[in-house]
């Protein structure tokens, strides 16, 4: 009892601060059932007093389009990232060639490129490859753009499998590639869930290259959801009812994986 009591003040805290950052996500919601003649300014901390369909429906009918092209987008450039990132994170964990320490930091660099250095050569290089406006192209800068991350997690995790492990399967003969194949990748799913998150969640929100690569229909959902605002006329009701629609993928996996994220994150932590 006493210990409950020491932590209560944590604990106030700790739903302040959760209350505090849920208030946006509530705004969100409630504006979205309301009536365009509720979706003030003035009433958004008010619930609606009949619950609407409508900015929901018309949201996900201007969203449709581009919702698909976001999943086909995120789907497979999450996947090539992380397989890709999984065994450069091997290598550069278990093989010690020379100069591998030197690759592996110039590799890391690309995580601190910004987007806006590399956009003008990106379009150039994507139109010479027929890539441009295209998601294929989107799939391939983002699997690319997305190697330093995933190969820095991957090896941060393989470096943690135990030794023994490893001479466990050099002993019954198995090379570089068989003890990834047969022990490695086994034992890879935490990895591959930290991964695979940070990774959709990235593509999925990203604005800069959708914008800026693709086109018309080719567009992913963020670039349509930004086209929805209103310059002078603003439909709060079917803004939010948007921005609802388009953040559920992201929201629903973190509902989902959120356990395994920390999971994930924490499998490396400690060796053994």
């Amino acid at each position: 009892m006493s210990k409950v009591l020491a932590r209560t003040p944590l604990y106030l805290v700790l739903i302040a601060v959760a209350i505090f950052s849920l208030v946006p996500l509530y705004i969100m919601l409630v504006t979205s059932f309301k009536s365009p003649v509720e979706a003030t300014i003035s009433r958004m901390w008010e619930l609606p007093s009949t619950l609407s369909l409508d900015a929901w429906r018309g949201a996900w009918s201007i969203l449709r389009p581009y919702l698909i092209n976001s999943f086909a987008l995120a789907i497979p450039a999450t996947l090539l990232s992380s397989l890709i990132g999984s065994i450069n994170g091997y290598i550069f964990a278990r093989w010690r060639f020379r100069g591998s320490e030197i690759v592996f930091n110039a590799l890391l660099l690309g995580m601190f490129i910004p987007y806006q250095i590399v956009l003008i050569p990106l379009v150039v290089t994507l139109q010479s490859m027929g890539l441009y406006n295209t998601i294929y192209g989107l799939v391939l800068t983002h699997v690319i753009y997305g190697i330093p991350i995933t190969t820095l997690i991957f090896r941060n995790f393989y470096a943690r499998i135990p030794n023994d492990v490893i001479e466990a399967g050099q002993i019954d003969g198995a090379g570089l590639l068989g003890i990834y194949r047969r022990i490695a990748l086994p034992l890879s799913l935490p990895g591959f869930v930290v991964v695979g998150i940070w990774q959709f969640t990235q593509i999925w929100n990203e604005f800069l290259w959708a914008v800026t690569l693709t086109s018309a229909g080719q567009r992913p959902v963020m670039v349509a959801l930004q086209n929805i605002s209103g310059s002078q006329i603003v439909e709060f009701d079917l803004q939010m009812a948007a921005a609802m629609q388009a953040a559920l993928p992201t929201l629903i996996i973190y509902v989902l994986l959120g356990r395994y994220f920390v999971r994930g994150l924490l499998a490396g932590a400690v060796k053994g």
